[in-house]
């Protein structure tokens, strides 16, 4: 075994019997490439990355390649979901070099950790030649890598940076409007979501976009948000029988997954898929939020309360084999009932995949469009098909799973927390609520120290310290969730000293920016900020939501400010571009439209919270009780329950019921 035998990432792990001499990222082997002169190649991927165990495969687990890479190079394995600063630091390199990226990542480095060369994925004699050339590159012209390295050093501390912006601009309509009509070319009004192939479901995009429609009343945009979110949970990237999405379609009709299945993609899907059915209560946005919890709850979770982070594409070598069928299988599960289970997820004896005989399920119509086209009951046909899911599902059950990466992060932890609040907002399901405050206590007890510092692995008693901008910006919006459907103002604190601690040790006032990185740790050859929302928003643009909200909840004028700081400085960049600024462009529609700060008080406060929630109100707070310290609830509790609506430092006269509260809402919307 090499020097990943003592790991704890299950991506490590994967590589620990290679031949490849491998050493994790760390103070061992960044000193042994300095002492011997030698280029450091850093492998970056991940356990459920498909192309990360081909090349596994076909390079680093063949014996002459290994020795080739030992000969030459002191060999970095790293987990780019344990590890995202050095992850982010190389695919910027391998981007300013190719114009592309993805995993496995590979970035040939100087001894000091400069990089001079990298892609992504290479067949084994294409890796072999570039091994060679590169170490002969620097034996004979090693003035000229380092002069290299230097150029493309410069370029990763320039890359994604912006500068700031001190005059504060009046924001309009039209700021948004510019936005989202550059952004609309690339809407596929035929199949949903955007461009052609691959399609990745990109949640905060939509999310960004139903606001915008309701707020807007846009029409157009509203009809291209309902017919994606359709298209996703018909399409064979949802998994009709396990529920849960995999990461992303490899066609543009989201028919054939890449199978693998990741927390943060089905955690920001609950969020999604919950709102929008506050928006339009279709009961297809309710099944998919509860099949994505069950499936997260069953297959992603720890008993304690926290959840682990992937399911690999992969079972017995082969992707997508533990989710796929060929006919004859569903033919000998359900009998008789087969025949319909295959026309409502078009399954066929020749296969609707590349693979021979093998199906992806999938749906195109509606049930009651597909019962009439039967001659059917609607109910006839939706009870027998579900009976024969479940039993494709215990049938399933039997198979070799996927592998699965038992890391729990704090990031992704603070995304499902997250989404628990959503939909436990949407559809007053308990349950919803019970595991999310599992998973908050077991965040708080297990990834939480006494200083508000957060871990961002659990790795029972021995964690840690390390943490990123991330882990911060989804924990604290996560605790200020909880807090919103609980009113239980612990969580809210919890979420005031994770903000303050990142203040301190994130943030840079001078570029009104924060990094990723913390001024107490690892310092790389360049410290980065995260900038541009992508299939996670960034966590520069999460921090600014978080605090425009902890500034109005606790009445602080520097979460505002820096909140402010942060918007105007990306605006200039948004228009070209939406999709990448999808989050920053939601916090531009709450200072366009302002935010209501919704104070509910007194004995009903939580009977009359739910009734609120059943309105879709993108642009509001809510908060209260039956008692509270927050500014806004000082001397708003008496015998009677009490909503005060409140915006800009306004309130309108306390009311007692919910239908004027909205009538208070409504005739400001427009303000």
């Amino acid at each position: 075994m090499n020097h990943l035998a003592n790991s704890t990432s299950p991506y490590l792990l994967q590589h620990a019997n290679n031949p490849v001499n491998w050493y994790p990222w760390g103070p061992e082997a960044l000193k042994k490439a300095k002492d011997e002169n030698k280029l450091i190649l850093v492998s970056i991927g991940y356990s459920a990355c498909h192309w990360c165990h081909v090349m596994e495969h076909e390079s680093f687990e063949d014996e002459k390649v290994a020795a080739v890479m030992n000969e030459y190079f002191i060999c970095i394995k790293v987990d780019r979901e344990e590890r995202p600063d050095i992850d982010q630091i190389y695919m910027s390199a391998v981007q300013l070099m190719s114009g592309r990226g993805g995993w496995p990542l590979n970035c040939i480095c100087l001894p000091d950790q400069r990089p001079i060369y990298g892609g992504t994925y290479f067949r084994k004699n294409d890796w072999t030649s570039l091994l060679f050339n590169l170490a002969d590159f620097y034996k004979q012209k090693p003035a000229e890598a380092d002069e290299y390295a230097v150029k493309l050093t410069e370029g990763i501390k320039q890359y994604e940076s912006i500068g700031i912006v001190k005059e504060q601009p009046e924001y309009s309509k039209d700021d948004i409007q510019l936005i989202v009509d550059n952004w609309k070319k690339y809407f596929d009004k035929e199949e949903g979501g955007m461009g052609s192939s691959p399609k990745f479901p990109m949640p905060n995009n939509w999310q960004f976009l139903m606001r915008y429609a309701y707020l807007m009343n846009d029409s157009e945009i509203a009809q291209v948000v309902s017919l994606t979110l359709k298209k996703m949970a018909f399409g064979g990237i949802y998994d009709h029988i396990g529920g849960g999405f995999a990461r992303y379609s490899v066609d543009g009709r989201w028919h054939v997954p890449h199978f693998e299945k990741m927390l943060y993609d089905n955690a920001q899907l609950v969020s999604l898929y919950s709102e929008a059915y506050t928006w339009k209560s279709s009961q297809l946005y309710k099944q998919v939020v509860d099949e994505i919890i069950t499936f997260t709850l069953r297959e992603l979770s720890l008993p304690e309360g926290a959840f682990y982070s992937a399911l690999d594409a992969d079972s017995e070598g082969v992707e997508g084999k533990f989710y796929t069928f060929i006919k004859a299988e569903i033919e000998e599960i359900l009998g008789a009932d087969a025949e319909l289970f295959c026309i409502y997820y078009n399954i066929t004896d020749e296969g609707n995949w590349e693979e021979e005989q093998t199906n992806v399920l999938f749906k195109k119509d509606k049930d009651l469009n597909l019962a009439n086209k039967l001659g059917i009951v609607l109910e006839d046909m939706v009870a027998n098909v579900e009976a024969s899911r479940k039993k494709i599902f215990e049938a399933r059950a039997s198979r070799i799973r996927p592998g699965l990466d038992n890391k729990v992060l704090a990031s992704w932890n603070g995304l499902m927390l997250k989404g628990l609040c959503d939909a436990y907002r949407a559809f007053n399901k308990v349950e919803y609520l019970e595991t999310a405050l599992k998973n908050a206590k077991f965040i708080l007890g297990n990834m939480v120290d006494t200083d508000g510092r957060l871990s961002r692995i659990y790795k029972g008693k021995n964690n840690d310290s390390i943490a990123f901008l991330d882990d911060y910006a989804n924990v604290i919006d996560a605790f200020i969730a909880l807090y919103e459907v609980t009113f239980d103002e612990n969580w809210l604190n919890q979420a005031q000293i994770l903000t303050d601690y990142a203040i301190i040790h994130y943030y840079e006032e001078s570029t009104g920016i924060f990094y990723f990185t913390g001024d107490e740790d690892e310092q790389l050859i360049a410290r980065k900020s995260e900038i541009m929302d992508g299939v996670i928003p960034s966590s520069n643009s999460v921090m600014a939501h978080n605090l425009r909200k902890l500034g109005l909840l606790f009445d602080v004028q520097e979460y505002l400010d820096i909140s402010a700081q942060l918007l105007r400085n990306i605006l200039p960049h948004m228009a070209k571009y939406g999709s990448a600024y999808s989050n920053w462009a939601s916090l531009l529609l709450n200072e366009i439209f302002g935010v209501y700060e919704v104070a509910i008080t007194g004995t009903n406060a939580e009977a009359f919270r739910m009734e609120i929630e059943n309105n879709y109100i993108p642009n509001k707070i809510i908060l209260g009780g039956t008692k509270g310290s927050l500014p806004l609830l000082q001397d708003r509790f008496n015998n009677t329950t009490q909503v005060f609506i409140c915006k800009d430092k306004t309130c309108s006269l306390p009311v007692d019921n919910i239908t004027d509260a909205l009538k208070q809402i409504n005739s400001k919307i427009l303000i």
